[in-house]
């Protein structure tokens, strides 16, 4: 089958809700996109807000334990289905990127890594414990390992919620953050994973290659072979998006061949998981000459303004309003409306 790409642009709106706002729960919403990045928790509530009818804030649904905040892709924090985490850092697990000798180099030794999991195992199940508190308890008289735990990038913590092992409590006292064991006994084998993980992941941001999923997941950091096994699932094939051959849900087909291009005009906040998703190299959905415009220092994505599926500029806010920079022409009603959408 051979489809273009400003189908595919707006088949993804369609899907992630942004070709109009639904009347979706926040869990919906962050089951569709398949994680929300939340290293700013507001920002992850604007993400969800502006692909509802009616916003709700996700705190709800972290609350009830219907969504979990844990370190997953890219090592970044995400607001997720606990399904989803489960098959997702099933997957990125698989990598064992704290194995690798550069990686004790720069943070701690084989040793101290599972002595920190064992810790970890004993610790948190039915417990939550601020990031003192857990550190005190799982380093006990190493002071290098307590040093490496304390640091604000939590990096030798990320490997326990990959593990399964640790996911972001309730907020504790005075704003702290605190930890606690998810609420499920173990993660998935990695075939299983990949069978809520790729689907997922395709029905909100496919067509795309297995290079854009491994991106995605844990920048390019899996097993060719691995993904070759999992991307061979019943379910998926491969469609011509001008082409390249792709991967998609043979579910979506028929939906993805009816689709007619768009002309919509929207603007999403910083983070958005519709620029995620692909990632700020696919030069589809992004000219790559303004890559620099969008993925700023320090990690920061800016918020977007999106026309036709197409990323076409930015957008902050200032005193006197919504001030945009833009670098290709877009439709002018269309820029008003969505200006005023943004308020």
């Amino acid at each position: 089958m051979k489809i273009t790409w400003d189908q595919v642009f707006a088949w993804r709106l369609g899907r992630q809700f942004l070709d109009r706002r639904a009347a979706v729960t926040a869990v919906q919403v962050t089951e569709r996109l398949c994680g929300v990045q939340a290293q700013v928790a507001s920002l992850a509530a604007e993400a969800v807000a502006v692909r509802q009818a009616r916003p709700e804030d996700p705190a709800g649904a972290l609350a009830s334990g219907e969504l979990v905040r844990t370190w997953a892709m890219r090592g970044t924090l995400h607001l997720m289905t606990p399904e989803q985490a489960r098959a997702c850092n099933a997957l990125i697990a698989t990598a064992k990127t704290w194995e690798k000798p550069v990686w004790q180099r720069s943070f701690v030794t084989t040793a101290q890594m599972a002595s920190l999991i064992a810790a970890a195992r004993e610790l948190l199940p039915g417990r939550e414990l601020t990031r003192e508190e857990f550190v005190a308890a799982a380093a006990g008289s190493d002071p290098e390992l307590a040093a490496q735990l304390k640091s604000g990038w939590g990096t030798v913590l990320k490997p326990l919620a990959w593990l399964g092992l640790l996911c972001h409590g309730t907020t504790g006292p005075g704003g702290k953050v605190t930890f606690t064991a998810p609420g499920w006994a173990e993660l998935p084998e990695p075939e299983e994973a990949a069978r809520v993980a790729i689907p997922a992941y395709l029905g909100a941001y496919g067509p795309a290659s297995m290079a854009a999923f491994d991106q995605w997941l844990l920048r390019g950091a899996l097993k060719k072979k691995d993904l070759r096994a999992w991307f061979g699932q019943d379910g998926l094939t491969t469609v011509d998006v001008e082409g390249e051959e792709l991967f998609a849900r043979e579910a979506d087909l028929d939906e993805l061949a009816k689709t007619k291009p768009s002309t919509a005009v929207r603007l999403l906040p910083a983070f958005d998981q519709y620029v995620l998703g692909p990632g700020t190299a696919d030069p589809h959905l992004l000219d790559q000459a303004h890559r620099a415009d969008v993925s700023r220092a320090g990690g920061w994505i800016s918020p977007v303004v999106v026309h036709a599926g197409r990323v076409v500029g930015t957008w902050e806010r200032t005193e006197e309003g919504i001030r945009t920079s833009l670098w290709q022409q877009v439709p002018e009603k269309g820029l008003e409306e969505a200006l005023q959408i943004a308020g």
